[in-house]
């Protein structure tokens, strides 16, 4: 691959028009992953999609922002906040976290703090206690914000099915191509249609790399 040429497409369709040095090393970090074994480009394309999305932008392991507004909250826990509740929790992290994670992924209760010890981190923002033990990382979880273990599990996650059981190559091979429905490899269907553009631009970027 032209990485000049890959870069040049990318700071364009998806940067702005500017890549800062931590986004060139973050996106160089999984490209020489990749290289490593060439696999399809679109299993490439939609893990720098879904790195790029999880990691707002920035291309670099990151921690779950969880400052959240009451709105904030309905919005994006709705089955863990009434709307009173939402009120007291407001702009509380660590709380909001305990709260919303509790006794689900291997977490314990509210009272435990798993839910803010194994918030959402690194590339994919794995979150939970299981997601944690699967890399062998639950006593030391800021690992997973170490840039080579976060592309490990990158990897790992989404090409053997380890966070949802559904892999990529469920969503391409030569039969198939779903940019949108990929997202079940790690969220359902949250953002599915931004993340399948996404892909499809670094897509076409490596494409004019090759």
């Amino acid at each position: 691959m032209d990485r000049a040429k890959f870069f040049a497409a990318v700071r364009t369709s998806l940067f702005g028009g500017r890549l800062s040095q931590n986004q060139v090393n973050g996106t160089e970090a999984i490209l020489d992953a990749w290289e490593m074994s060439p696999l399809d480009v679109r299993w490439l394309s939609y893990m720098l999609a879904t790195a790029y999305h999880e990691s707002d932008n920035t291309m670099c392991a990151i921690v779950e922002n969880l400052n959240y507004s009451a709105a904030g909250l309905k919005a994006t826990f709705p089955k863990y906040f009434t709307a009173a509740q939402a009120a007291i929790y407001a702009r509380q992290p660590q709380c909001i976290a305990n709260r919303a994670y509790a006794s689900r992924m291997g977490n314990g209760d509210e009272a435990s703090g798993d839910g803010w010890r194994y918030r959402g981190r690194g590339l994919v923002q794995i979150t939970g206690y299981d997601n944690y033990v699967k890399y062998s990382i639950s006593d030391e979880p800021d690992k997973a914000l170490d840039p080579a273990k976060a592309v490990e599990i990158l990897f790992d996650g989404m090409i053997n099915g380890r966070f949802t059981g559904k892999k990529l190559a469920d969503y391409f091979s030569v039969e198939v191509t779903d940019w949108i429905g990929a997202r079940g490899i790690i969220n359902g269907t949250d953002r599915a249609a931004g993340i399948a553009d996404y892909a499809k631009s670094f897509a076409a970027a490596v494409e004019a790399a090759r």
